[in-house]
């Protein structure tokens, strides 16, 4: 599995789900209610690949696994303690605070599509869950785009956490994780 000082770390599943996210997320927060058609269909992208990479985390390769990078909130936080300090440990796969992150991330974008799918249902009548939504009152229409909307908001606060962890761990570690994410390959040691 090595290439020189390389080791291939990112198996293609993970580096596409990675992506397709990135790109999903950003078209539906972009279009929300101004092209609804294009945001539902984002919507349903960003379904399709958390499903699959939920399957991917019990038997994709072993970075891809959540038993490679699941740790206790609290090793989570020490790390990222450890990280600010500048005395963090460089892991191969994720590190503790990046795959508290990656559960953080995907509960709160399972939270946003579940919702999403619903509110379409009970505002448009359309969608999956439309028979289930039909002739549901406007509370349950406001309180779904309410909890929709908020959780829409704060993956994009956690995206923005991420981001800024991936760039301080880059810089701490010298080594380009966004490349790492494209090509699948970080530094052995």
């Amino acid at each position: 599995m090595e290439n020189g000082t390389q080791v291939k770390v990112w198996d293609p599943v993970v580096r596409t789900f990675h992506w397709v996210l990135v790109g999903s997320f950003l078209v539906a927060f972009v279009t929300e209610d101004d092209f609804l058609t294009l945001h539902s269909w984002a919507g349903y992208t960003i379904g399709a690949a958390l499903l699959l990479r939920l399957v991917w985390g019990f038997i994709g390769t072993q970075h891809a696994r959540f038993s490679d990078f699941i740790t206790s909130p609290s090793t989570a936080f020490r790390y990222a303690k450890d990280a600010i300090l500048l005395r963090a440990r460089r892991y191969i796969g994720h590190n503790p605070a990046g795959g508290l992150m990656i559960i953080a991330l995907m509960v709160s974008l399972l939270i946003t599509t579940f919702t999403g799918i619903a509110l379409y249902g009970a505002a448009e009548q359309a969608g999956p869950m439309a028979a289930t939504f039909a002739g549901a009152s406007g509370f349950w229409e406001d309180a779904l785009e309410e909890v929709h909307e908020f959780f829409a908001n704060f993956t994009l606060l956690l995206v923005v956490i991420h981001v800024a962890g991936v760039v301080w761990e880059s810089l701490v570690h010298r080594e380009n994780l966004v490349r790492s994410m494209i090509n699948g390959f970080k530094r052995a040691s």
